[in-house]
């Protein structure tokens, strides 16, 4: 049966597969009609289009309006920030900012840059070329990041957090006509930065790290404005040449970065990266067989038993492409709506979570790329953060039932309609869902119906609280259990229920796990932090603030000729140090 259904797909996806060749090189471009040139040092080549396919549409480019993986995935390859993450370690490493200093209080962080980075060229200019960085335009894109507004999915981070941003959006408040920005941010000199907390965080220089912490020119907002979700002006390896909406997007090597490698030679060895944008994986894998991309990310479900063992092995013709799998640093659930009039039910949350047989939609569905979501919102990711000690919900339909009664809707009498919203995009999340959907008509006697949105509009769905019942998943910023609790917050919830709210879409309110959660925000020791964290998570697990489904297991295709993309538990991309080698013959 499974090589009949292969043969069917292989010719009803032809389509499909002729979009990956619009706007790109031919067939295996890359090892044949692009010469790569030897560096002079290392055994790096230059040259190549590395070519990507993502099953969704990026939602924004702009660092501050950027809340969704593709997106990041993109931007990170045109803007840098003070710091990033080593692509293998996770751990933050210098960028724009040489050097940096941290005071004896652990709440002034002072930034050296470097010098010799320059901002794109770009018609934003004078001259059109680019000019070079300095702490003013940090001091400039921060005071932005401090600033609440539609576009400015960062606020959350930095809020309380900065000394001075609540003055400073009183001032706009009333029209001051001169603030000096937030007094917390300083450019002490043109290329020395400092920034001030009221009070120390551990996780601040992740903080940095997200996309919200890149730097872009005054310039840039003076002349393009909200046209800055295509219209990029980074200091980056790679620079935005073309951009085809919903198809398309084009990004050509920065012959002015800054960045060099270890032996001297110059970043990026790549002459650009093309992304294009197929919303069906089995096209992907297809196109990636036929020498059309280099990266083929998340194996189809329908054939992952015929591409990899369980066990790790590449099988049959497969054997021939790089296979690399890691535990990601993520969370797949489904978000319930604490402030509607159905799931502001605690026991109907409770016998939702109860009536699903995780380990089933593990090992069947997902066919080994997961693993069940027992515990809580944290995944298992963390060595020093022990939420195995953490009660949650293991699949119990008698205590399913139990509990629906209990909610006052016995065997699912009197229940509303339920509707569950899922994005488009990936075969995964569907299949997922429709598996839910049985096992609550099953275990419950529910009736759930699915619908799909792109992914844009499940998103501003979810954010204006639209939905009651709707999937979610969540990859870390940073490498740090906080940044996965904070999406359960009170202090994200906006007053007003019409309110967009980017954190804590499930508009949970619990004062004692606000209280924990705090706590731990404050703590410096690492292990008194955890331990404060893991309260806070036994409080929303009582609480059934969302359903856990499970936490995911990436597994990925490289072709041959790739070097240098090392695969880390957030899916964290960076171009700037790929290259290709020659094939041999």
């Amino acid at each position: 049966m499974r090589a009949h259904l292969t043969l069917s797909l292989n010719s009803c996806l032809l389509l499909l597969f002729a979009l990956f060749s619009l706007s790109s090189c031919s067939k295996n471009s890359n090892k044949d009609s692009q010469k790569l040139k030897a560096a002079e040092n290392g055994g790096a080549y230059y040259g190549g289009i590395f070519r990507i396919n993502e099953t969704e549409y990026f939602r924004s480019l702009y660092p501050l309006n950027i809340g969704e993986v593709v997106g990041h995935r993109i931007s990170n390859q045109i803007y840098e920030g003070l710091i990033h993450l080593d692509q293998k370690s996770l751990q933050v490493a210098p960028c724009i900012a040489e050097s940096w200093e941290i005071d004896s209080s652990a709440t002034v962080y002072t930034f050296k840059l470097r010098k010799d980075v320059f901002f794109h060229d770009d018609a934003c200019f004078a001259d059109g070329k680019g000019r070079t960085v300095n702490a003013h335009d940090f001091k400039y894109c921060f005071d932005k990041w401090c600033t609440p507004a539609a576009n400015n999915k960062g606020y959350e981070f930095v809020k309380d957090r900065i000394v001075g941003v609540s003055d400073y959006n009183k001032s706009i408040k009333n029209n001051a006509t001169s603030t000096g920005g937030v007094q917390g941010i300083k450019a002490l000199d043109d290329y020395t930065l400092q920034v001030t907390l009221n009070k120390p965080f551990g996780s601040f220089l992740y903080i940095l790290a997200m996309p919200f912490g890149y730097v872009f020119p005054h310039e840039a907002v003076k002349k393009y404005g909200i046209d800055m979700r295509i219209k990029t002006v980074g200091t980056g390896p790679f620079t935005l040449k073309t951009l085809k909406e919903n198809e398309a997007l084009i990004l050509l090597r920065n012959k002015n970065y800054w960045a060099k490698d270890a032996n001297g030679n110059q970043l990026p060895y790549l002459n650009g990266v093309r992304w294009s944008f197929v919303k069906d994986e089995m096209a992907e894998l297809l196109a990636f067989k036929q020498g059309q991309l280099e990266l083929d990310y998340r194996l189809p479900l329908e054939l992952a038993d015929e591409i990899v063992s369980r066990d790790g092995n590449l099988l049959g013709d497969y054997s021939d492409f790089q296979y690399q799998e890691c535990s990601s640093m993520d969370i797949q659930y489904y978000g319930f709506l604490h402030t509607g009039t159905m799931f502001n039910n605690k026991a109907l949350r409770q016998a939702f979570c109860y009536a699903i047989d995780r380990e089933k939609i593990c090992d069947f569905t997902l066919k080994g790329a997961g693993f069940p979501a027992h515990y809580g919102i944290v995944p298992p990711s963390f060595p020093s953060y022990k939420n195995k000690t953490l009660k949650g919900y293991k699949f119990d339909a008698d205590k399913a039932r139990k509990l629906l009664a209990e909610a006052g809707y016995p065997n699912g009498e009197g229940l509303a309609p339920i509707t569950l919203q899922i994005n488009s995009g990936g075969g995964r999340n569907e299949q997922v869902a429709e598996a839910i959907q049985k096992m609550l008509e099953e275990n419950l006697g529910i009736s759930v119906n699915i619908t799909k949105m792109p992914f844009h509009q499940h998103l501003e769905n979810t954010e204006a609280g639209k939905l009651d019942f709707w999937r979610a998943g969540w990859v870390a910023d940073y490498p740090d259990p906080e940044n996965f609790l904070n999406l359960l917050w009170g202090a994200h919830v906006p007053p007003k229920a019409t309110d967009n709210v980017y954190l804590n879409t499930f508009r949970f309110v619990n004062p004692d796990y606000d209280k924990n959660f705090e706590e731990g925000l404050r703590t410096i020791n690492e292990a008194q932090r955890n331990a404060t964290y893991l309260k806070a998570e036994q409080i929303a697990l009582d609480e059934a603030a969302f359903l856990p489904i499970f936490y995911s297991k990436e597994r990925r295709l490289l072709q041959p000729y790739v070097r240098n993309f090392p695969q880390n538990a957030m899916e964290y991309r960076y171009f700037g140090n790929v290259y290709f080698v020659p094939e041999k013959k």
